[in-house]
């Protein structure tokens, strides 16, 4: 299993906003746990997401020298591609394509039509600068503005965004929406159909049906999670205040259970884990 942590998603929508030192302490700590991947920050507007601006500033002061883990940063638009494809550090570029033409706009300000020919340039600078393009299914699993979703909807922009060069998709439960029915039935489908691609699960969940997704994924083939520690954050838009990010501990201790990870090391993860209650003041 490959865990994706996830601290942007987590205090992007954070306030006070959080000194960038203690950001900057913070990452170096995950970057020694071991985690497959750390989603460490957005190229974003300041405006709209003022918790990540300091993300350029960041990126320089990161140790990088001792860690296998790769970096992915979130982007929402061709400037913020250019401006992250500037740093080597970063492996992976973000881009949420949201198959809710409704969200679609309230994330990026772009219709589905504008998003495509956006990924394509994306894809085309993340080329060039020998970086991949991950991009996030948003909405995947159904949503709550009456926008068409049904499984065949998934499949078809899985298909017309491969033709792109794209080898990475994980399906967002953007709201904590997916049912496991549905969980199992796309994951089964989409795995053995692209099978040079990879798929991962960034699952929105309330705390007492987290186990119930991540197994539904998983019994279907994903081996992909993104997770936050201790649950934190999740799109603002949810409906439900308990719906928070996959809790990271959780995405542990169910690979322990299978037998899937060997690799992180539990003194730096619990340290982390103080570090971040310590981040956001509780």
């Amino acid at each position: 299993m490959k865990i994706i942590e996830c601290p942007r998603d987590a205090w992007q929508g954070h306030q006070p906003f959080i000194p960038t030192e203690q950001k900057i302490n913070y990452l170096n700590k995950l970057l020694r746990v071991g985690f497959d991947t750390i989603d460490f920050g957005s190229f974003v507007s300041a405006k709209t997401m003022p918790q990540v601006s300091d993300t350029a500033a960041i990126i320089e002061k990161l140790d990088l020298s001792h860690s296998s883990t790769k970096l992915m940063a979130i982007v929402a638009n061709e400037r913020g591609a250019a401006d992250a494809c500037q740093f080597d550090q970063i492996t992976y570029l973000g881009y949420p394509f949201s198959i809710s033409e409704t969200f679609q706009l309230r994330n990026t300000n772009a219709t589905i039509a504008e998003s495509i020919l956006l990924v394509q340039r994306i894809a085309s600078l993340c080329r060039q600068s020998k970086k991949e393009l991950v991009i996030y299914i948003s909405m995947g699993f159904g949503n709550p503005y009456g926008d068409n979703w049904n499984p065949e909807i998934v499949l078809e922009w899985i298909k017309t965004l491969s033709q792109f060069g794209i080898k990475i998709f994980s399906l967002a439960d953007t709201v904590g929406v997916a049912k496991v029915e549905d969980i199992e039935s796309l994951f089964s489908e989409i795995i053995p159909k692209w099978p040079g691609l990879e798929f991962g699960a960034h699952f929105h969940t309330i705390p007492d049906n987290w186990k119930e997704k991540t197994e539904a994924a998983y019994l279907a083939g994903c081996r992909r999670f993104d997770g936050a520690l201790f649950g934190y954050g999740g799109c603002p838009m949810a409906q439900n205040d308990l719906v928070g990010n996959m809790p990271t501990e959780k995405l542990i201790d169910f690979s322990n259970e299978k037998k899937e990870l060997s690799n992180l090391n539990l003194k730096e993860l619990q340290e982390a884990k103080a570090m971040f209650l310590q981040l956001i003041g509780n």
